[in-house]
């Protein structure tokens, strides 16, 4: 299988660096926020990612995806407030590691970028490969517009 890097766009999102690490370094946050008619409206748009029974903790999220069955991501790293590593298992049809990237822009402000490092076979890499970019950066859009604020309080 051969490695494949993807980068998201950088985004800015208007909190404290802090604050967008404490969110997005405990995935019980993100329960919060992917409730059914998230989940439902995310099948809609790419109904080949047909998510559902999510549920996480501090350190991972598990959930159902489409027909690959049981997928599992979990935070095997944190280095505040500037990296947080997350790995793959389960049913995802690629071995992956995944970096959430921060630095303050401003005493307000932070600037994000998610990197993707996948190894997956030919077969797979022709069937999701070229989504991957733009749903990094799909993905990478959602998480600025988190309410950073609400979330971690």
């Amino acid at each position: 299988m051969a490695a494949n890097k993807y980068v998201s766009n950088i985004k800015v999102i208007d909190h404290p660096v802090e604050a967008v690490y404490a969110t997005l370094s405990d995935f019980k946050n993100l329960s919060a926020y992917l409730n059914a008619d998230v989940l439902s409206a995310i099948s809609e748009k790419v109904p080949q990612v047909q998510i559902r029974n999510f549920e996480s903790d501090h350190d991972s999220c598990r959930f159902e995806i489409g027909s690959f069955g049981k997928a599992e991501i979990r935070i095997v790293e944190r280095t505040p407030p500037t990296t947080i590593k997350i790995q793959g298992a389960g049913g995802i049809p690629m071995e992956l590691t995944f970096w959430i990237q921060l630095l303050p822009k401003e005493a307000d402000q932070t600037k994000m970028r998610l990197t993707l490092h996948a190894e997956m076979g030919m077969m797979v890499k022709m069937m999701v490969g070229n989504k991957l970019e733009t749903g990094l950066d799909k993905l990478a859009d959602s998480l600025a517009m988190l309410p950073y604020g609400s979330l971690a309080d």
